[in-house]
């Protein structure tokens, strides 16, 4: 089973952070994106125990805005 998740780098504490969009309380943080990945990998597991989840949000993509 695979999930996409969103993951950014937090320039104030140094870690990544993961979400996957509309699956409530998939989110973790690791100091690497080994580490993230492995964290992420956990946390969906345990929240799959509770059965599979209805999507609140689907992951579409990312796009660049230009602002003049």
């Amino acid at each position: 089973m695979n999930f996409t998740a969103v993951v950014e780098h937090c320039k104030e504490t140094g870690l990544y952070v993961g979400y996957v969009p509309g699956f409530t309380g998939a989110h973790s943080q690791g100091k690497t994106l080994d580490e993230l990945n492995k964290n992420m990998q956990e946390v969906i597991a345990m929240l799959l125990e509770d059965g599979m989840p209805e999507l609140e949000a689907e992951f579409i993509g990312t796009q660049q805005i230009a602002v003049v």
